[in-house]
This record gives C-alpha cells, structure tokens and sequence, in this order.
C-alpha cells in the first residue's frame, strides 16, 4: 500500500510518500509547498491544490492521511489551515483517493511512543523508521509520521 500523508499549512504544507509491504515500510519522496509569501489566500490555495495534484500523480498513493487540526493555536490562523486541509482532502478526493485523519497525539504515539513528543523527537524517529541518511525537515517529518501512522494504525472509515 502507498500513501501520502500531509502536513497542512498556509505558510508551508508538508508532504511525505511511503510504501507499506508486509511490516516494511519504505521511503518514497518527501518534500515542503511553500508557496510565495505574500500571495492572497486563494493563491496560495490554487498552489497547494497544484502540487499536491502534481504528487499524487507522480507517486499514485492509495490513501491520503492527514493530521486532524490541533486545536489550541490562534483562531486567524487555525482558518486558514482548515482551508488548506479542505485543499489537501479535495485534491485526494477529485481522484478517488481515501482520505484519513489523525489527531497528533496519535500519530506522535504511532512514531515515537509518546503522544507529547516535541517536533524533533518525531524528526529523529522518522529517519530512524524510514532509514533516512538525513533528518527530514520538519514539515515533510511530521507529514511523513502521519503516513507511517496510516501504515500501522489503518482506520477503516476515510472522512
């Protein structure tokens, strides 16, 4: 099984690919949207849809796993992460991809074994279980450690 999970974010959106066969999981391609700063939000969302799209195609996963959003950040920016989410789960399910969530504590309790593990634990965990010869940047880590969740925690239900 292939999957793609994502890290929504206006600012920068991660990504990470990762294949599932048997236990083993390989590492496929990561990588960070960022798109122009400054740009009016429906740019930005336009740019998100693009290269998730362009990734989906290059990679063809068969489920798409994205984190539930965190709640407890600042209202204005909560808004627009919600949209880029609403990108990110359209540009699966224009394709007929499944999409999942998982709230954060899961997936760092999937990755590092601690629900309240900082973002560089989960960097560290991520190269270790993915054998990675470098860490990950922070965003295509924490989208990386969604997918690894996905992996081994599969949810039956898509939302």
């Amino acid at each position: 099984m292939r999957i793609l999970g994502i890290d929504p974010g206006s600012h920068v959106t991660g990504y990470g690919v990762i294949e599932k066969k048997g236990n083993y999981l390989r590492h496929v391609l990561h990588g960070e949207i960022k798109p122009q700063k400054d740009s009016p939000l429906s740019a930005i969302l336009i740019y998100v849809y693009q290269q998730l799209s362009a990734v989906i195609f290059e990679t063809a996963p068969e489920a798409i796993v994205l984190e539930n959003i965190f709640y407890g950040k600042n209202v204005r920016s909560l808004i627009k992460q919600a949209q880029v989410r609403g990108v990110a789960i359209y540009a699966g399910a224009d394709k007929n991809i499944d999409v999942f969530e998982y709230t954060p504590l899961e997936i760092k309790k999937a990755v590092v074994g601690y629900g309240r593990a900082e973002k560089s634990q989960v960097q560290v965990m991520v190269k270790a279980i993915l054998k990675l010869p470098e860490i990950p940047p922070a965003d295509a880590a924490d989208a990386l450690a969604t997918a690894i969740c996905h992996a081994n925690f599969f949810k039956e239900k898509p939302i």
